[in-house]
């Protein structure tokens, strides 16, 4: 069941990259990944929490995502950034910079 779930991840991650674009989907998979890794991390540090009082774990589990996933906004638009940097560096010295003029004129 596992590898079906993930073979229709791959399928949409394919889907979307070919309709948006490597660029676009690059980042929206950062900003989906980004702070789902950091709420796993933080649920599987605070597992021994969660199994020994189940109903504190189920109160606490939502209000940390939120502050998590808010916290890490700054960390994915970081890294946005950077992808955003390395795909329009081009050098500026070869381009050439120049006027259109009507053939009225």
């Amino acid at each position: 069941m596992t590898y079906l779930f993930l073979y229709v991840v791959g399928i949409i991650l394919i889907w979307w990259t070919y309709r948006v674009g490597w660029l676009e989907a690059l980042k929206t998979v950062v900003k989906v990944m980004v702070p789902s890794l950091l709420i796993v991390l933080f649920n599987i540090k605070a597992g021994r929490l969660l199994f020994k009082s189940p109903v504190v774990g189920l109160l606490s589990a939502l209000p940390t995502s939120l502050f998590i996933f808010r916290g890490s906004l700054p960390l994915v638009s970081y890294i946005n950034n950077w992808i955003e940097r390395k795909s329009n560096n081009y050098d500026d010295s070869e381009v050439i910079d120049t006027d259109s003029i009507p053939l009225d004129d």
